[in-house]
């Protein structure tokens, strides 16, 4: 009986000592999207893992955010600050953020398999980009945008060739007259309005001339806007070189550039042997343009003239959420991001398996699409001229297309009405007449069949 008292006490030990009955202390740090303030608690996508991972683990916990806001870096004299500096003093069992898993770090604790991939890129503003192409007079707009044109270019020159057979005003005699508006004219008479020369003859029916006044007023803005969108481009005072590399970023002094000040970012420069970067960190100190913080950096990323190197995924976020932002192509130094916790720590491996089971899962790659979704919060800045700035435009064109070809087919009821009441016979087989006339050319021309009647 002891013996099983004993067995019964042992597992409860054991139990107790893997955590499943322990309220682990969990810190953190404020930062878009991982952790952020929602009236007293907190959200974002490591709140959102920490929430998975006590499920499948089986733990609670409560979480503080970090006394001096740092993630943790070590001193000369070996001390530790930030959240690795509360976890190496027991103040915390778990640090759930963005922590970059580095070889120092991993010698003083324990680092779980990463739950993010990432590397170093830098962000800066649009403006200081410069997109050099051969094909300068098609930048205004994109390249949807000249489709969008193209197409709305067939659309009207075949609407004011049909209208203009439809049309009795346009084409009295379809078994005598020759008709002027052919397909090919009416594109030719498109164009013309398109380059402001005017090109005769002119439609006579009020379907065609309300098509007409519509292209022209189309024609019209559309030329404003590309001119001065073409203006803007080529007298703009912003004249840089493009920067897509970090050698780019090091090879100009117009640009500043800088990263956080003590994060792993700074740290990758400074310990690097790799000359270029060790000459990027020299220029960083020589300038003292280090920040505080990621949110210093975007901040003065938007302002201008500033690139702000960091983490790729960081820099994402931030490109998802200001529009006048971009990331740099290159990404060096790859890198992921882990949960810290005490050396030795007992849940450490389950935790690594639960992560492994939320990747395969696709649980990760939601919560990251979850809080990584575009949503643009900044004015929409210069460059080429895209089709959904100018949809009312677009909309204003349809409506006048569409105004046009019904009006035609007015047109054309109104006179097979006549020559049914004329003839005596259905308007249906009238209108059929008129459009067979028309558009085939085969069908008998309604004198032609009252004569063979009479006859």
């Amino acid at each position: 009986m002891m013996s099983c008292v004993g067995l019964v006490l042992a597992a409860l030990c054991a139990l107790a000592t893997s955590g499943d009955f322990k309220e682990l202390s969990i810190t953190t740090i404020k930062e878009e999207p991982y952790a952020m303030s929602r009236g007293s608690e907190l959200e974002g996508f490591c709140m959102d893992l920490l929430t998975e991972l006590s499920k499948r683990v089986g733990f609670t916990y409560k979480i503080h955010l970090v006394k001096d806001g740092r993630y943790g870096v070590m001193d000369q004299s070996g001390h530790w600050n930030g959240m690795i500096g509360e976890v190496v003093r027991g103040e915390a069992d778990l640090a759930v953020a963005p922590l970059t898993l580095t070889s120092v770090r991993e010698h003083h604790v324990d680092m779980s398999t990463p739950f993010l991939q990432t590397g170093l890129g830098f962000l800066l503003n649009k403006e200081l980009v410069s997109h050099e192409s051969s094909l300068s007079l098609l930048a205004p707009f994109t390249a949807d945008m000249w489709v969008g044109l193209l197409i709305a270019f067939l659309l009207t020159g075949l609407c004011i060739f049909l209208v203009s057979r439809m049309s009795p005003t346009e084409w009295v005699e379809p078994d005598k007259d020759e008709q002027t508006f052919t397909l090919l004219y009416s594109f030719w008479y498109i164009t013309g309005a398109l380059t402001l020369q005017g090109a005769g003859p002119h439609p006579k029916a009020v379907s065609g001339r309300v098509i007409i006044a519509v292209w022209w007023l189309f024609a019209l803005l559309l030329l404003a806007c590309y001119f001065a969108n073409f203006y803007a481009m080529i007298h703009t005072d912003k004249k840089h070189a493009s920067i897509r590399t970090f050698s780019d970023l090091a090879n100009q002094d117009v640009i500043e550039y800088g990263a956080v000040e003590g994060g792993s970012t700074s740290q990758f420069f400074k310990t690097s042997k790799i000359a270029l970067y060790q000459r990027m960190y020299e220029q960083m100190e020589k300038q003292r343009s280090f920040v505080a913080n990621t949110g210093e950096g975007v901040r003065r990323a938007q302002e201008g003239k500033f690139a702000f190197i960091g983490e790729a995924v960081s820099l994402d976020l931030a490109v998802a959420r200001y529009c006048s932002l971009t990331r740099s192509e290159e990404v060096v130094s790859e890198r992921a991001y882990s949960i810290a916790a005490p050396r030795g720590f007992s849940l450490m491996k389950n935790l690594s398996i639960a992560i492994l089971e939320l990747s395969e899962s696709g649980t990760l790659a939601h919560l990251k699409n979850k809080w990584w979704a575009r949503s643009c919060m900044g004015d929409h800045e210069g460059g080429s001229l895209e089709a959904h700035d100018l949809r009312g435009l677009f909309v204003l064109l349809g409506l006048g297309l569409s105004l046009g070809v019904l009006l035609a087919l007015l047109e054309l009821l109104s006179k097979a009405h006549r020559q049914a009441k004329d003839g005596k016979r259905s308007c249906c087989s009238a209108l059929t007449s008129e459009l067979s006339q028309r558009f085939g050319g085969a069908a008998e021309s309604p004198d032609a069949e009252s004569k063979k009647s009479k006859a």
